[in-house]
């Protein structure tokens, strides 16, 4: 088949990988454009480009796919399938509708649920045990489109969202690899999906990375994964942004008795800086002072004035 591949973050690579493996022609790639990146500021490729050139495959990077340039420009490649994968862009009816055999998608959630932006980091967020990957053939709508395969793939405890993009990015390439033939051979049978049935997964906003005190240890433990290692879980530290990278539940439920508010610093030794929540509490392990680098906790304390009793939490001053 004539393909034209659309992925921008290392998710998408090994998607695009088993395309050409599978000996189908990528006539070209389209991802987001270089953006900057760093403390340099400095104009970054995606990680599917350097791929897609390193194949030599043609790469083109629309701001806008629903500008006529950019639809024009697929049109004139003439693909049989178009395929996309955490591209980043939603696709035009015009676009949808150049390829005889459709656009499919390779989508970090089992479908219904977790439509949207960031389907992995939420799925860790919300505690859920078990994602996946569903490829499904697109629509106008956001990941509304009819399910073609799906694959399930468990969460761990000990998994971040770093893992577990590799983790479904494998997942989700392996079931490209065997989804392609059905649809060369027209022998797919599409399932459409439950509308009632959606969850949504936006992008994240800042407000998701702050954390709350009031709630249980295992929900922030949940949500410091889900971050981890791309935003990050931030609480305030006098008054500064004090970003939380690892941590463990040190217990789930709050001792009778106690009357330590949520943040409350109850112990601060070499093995991490244990906090009261909601709920239980958490040991903080690796963490990141506003100006500084990532380090395990024991040793900021080491030059840190950090005593049982105060609290992390407040406002930006």
């Amino acid at each position: 088949m004539k393909i034209v591949f659309m992925g921008t973050p290392s998710f998408a690579v090994p998607s695009l990988e088993r395309v050409l493996e599978g000996g189908h022609e990528v006539v070209a790639v389209f991802t987001q454009p270089d953006r900057p990146k760093g403390r340099k500021r400095e104009l970054t490729p995606p990680p599917v480009k350097e791929a897609a050139l390193s194949h030599g495959i043609p790469v083109y990077q629309p701001e806008r796919m629903r500008s006529e340039e950019a639809v024009k420009l697929v049109e004139s490649l003439k693909p049989d399938l178009i395929v996309t994968a955490a591209y980043g862009q939603i696709l035009p009816r015009a676009v949808l509708e150049v390829p005889p055999l459709g656009c499919i998608n390779v989508h970090g959630s089992l479908l219904p649920q977790y439509r949207g932006g960031a389907p992995i980091q939420r799925s860790i967020i919300n505690g859920e045990s078990v994602t996946g990957v569903t490829i499904m053939y697109m629509a106008e709508g956001l990941d509304t489109g009819d399910m073609i395969s799906r694959v399930e793939v468990a969460i761990e405890d000990a998994d971040t969202s770093g893992t577990l993009f590799e983790k479904l990015s494998i997942a989700g390439a392996e079931l490209l690899a065997d989804t392609l033939p059905l649809i060369e051979a027209g022998n797919v049978t599409a399932v459409p999906q439950v509308h009632e049935d959606a969850t949504y997964a936006p992008n994240l906003s800042r407000e998701d990375e702050r954390i709350d005190w009031s709630r249980s240890a295992r929900q922030l433990f949940n949500q410091v994964r889900g971050l981890s290692p791309m935003a990050g879980a931030f609480t305030l530290w006098n008054g500064e942004p004090f970003k939380v990278w690892r941590c463990v539940v040190e217990s789930t439920e709050t001792a009778a008795g106690s009357e330590h508010a949520p943040g409350t610093v109850l112990s601060a030794d070499p093995e991490g800086i244990v906090v009261q929540t909601g709920t239980g509490t958490l040991r903080l392990l690796d963490i990141q002072p506003a100006g500084k680098r990532t380090m395990p906790a024991a040793e900021w304390l080491k030059g840190a004035r950090l005593e049982r009793g105060q609290r992390f939490g407040g406002e930006v001053q």
